[in-house]
């Protein structure tokens, strides 16, 4: 049973009520824990006014005196960017269980429990001056740098237009900062990505900058991410052919183990006509090159 409040009890993280777990049942008035049925609790007015002041609620919908949310998705009376989309979606039964935005996935709170961990277990005192606020730093750092974990890529590509062109399109030097997923330390460069439109049909190029940064910002190797981006192109244009090659330096070899800072790591993956045809892969290595030394 949850206390009032809306935070689990050690080692207890229910699921939500589609998982047949406890429910926690929001009203505009607060309620003991001792006046709470057994499998669920009831939380202050503070939380009955997300649903009272959400702009997106329909205007011929009434608003429900009660709604109910999953335990484990969302910790009550601390601010959550997902809440209110938790209890709107658990409100409708036809709805499918969904997390919401990316950024709502990720468990802060966990985090900042672990970087406490890890600073005690190098011999550090998360509690002095320096570090109190590491923790939450990191959290939030996390929350930004893997927003790709759970970004639909696709929809990046849904808008095309109609440009009779039918000649390679190549934008150069898309800078991107990933994680390794081996020691979770950087790795970062530049992305090279071309493609041959199909009818005449082309995608915005600032869409392309956007494939990569999707991809980069994730627990990542660099082999796949090269590859991810070149079969999500050909996938969702549909082009003639699809050419990427990404750059990086990797700090697991500049900063440990080897210690070769300045290295480049060099990936390409090549589909449709840039595989078949060796002039026209030619042209856009040629043309990825140019300028260089």
């Amino acid at each position: 049973m949850l206390p009032v409040g809306g935070r689990p009890a050690p080692g207890v993280r229910p699921a939500c009520s589609r998982c047949e777990a406890g429910l926690l049942a929001v009203r505009g008035r607060p309620r003991t824990a001792a006046g709470a049925a057994p499998a669920r609790t009831l939380f202050s007015r503070r939380v009955g006014s997300l649903f009272a002041s959400d702009p997106g609620w329909p205007a011929a919908t009434p608003r429900p005196p009660a709604i109910a949310i999953p335990a484990g998705c969302c910790i009550i009376g601390k601010k959550h960017s997902g809440a209110f989309q938790y209890m709107t979606h658990h409100n409708t039964s036809n709805e499918q269980h969904n997390h919401g935005a990316s950024r709502s996935r990720i468990d802060k709170e966990a985090i900042e429990g672990a970087v406490r961990t890890i600073l005690k277990a190098i011999g550090e005192d998360p509690d002095r001056e320096g570090l109190v606020d590491t923790p939450a730093r990191i959290a939030r750092m996390y929350e930004e740098i893997f927003a790709g974990m759970h970004d639909d890529v696709a929809k990046h590509l849904e808008v095309r237009f109609e440009a009779d062109h039918d000649e390679m399109v190549l934008v150069r030097d898309i800078s991107f900062y990933s994680l390794c997923e081996h020691h979770m330390v950087p790795f970062f460069g530049k992305a090279h990505v071309a493609y041959i439109p199909k009818d005449g049909r082309v995608t915005g190029l600032s869409k392309l900058a956007r494939v990569v940064q999707a991809f980069a910002r994730r627990l990542q190797l660099q082999e796949r991410m090269t590859s991810q981006i070149a079969d999500t192109l050909m996938e969702h244009l549909k082009p003639m052919g699809v050419a990427v090659v990404v750059e990086a330096e990797h700090l697991c070899m500049s900063m440990r183990g080897v210690r070769q800072p300045g290295h480049l790591t060099v990936t390409s993956a090549v589909r449709g006509i840039f595989r078949t045809d060796e002039r026209t892969r030619a042209e856009a290595f040629a043309l990825i090159r140019h300028g260089r030394s």
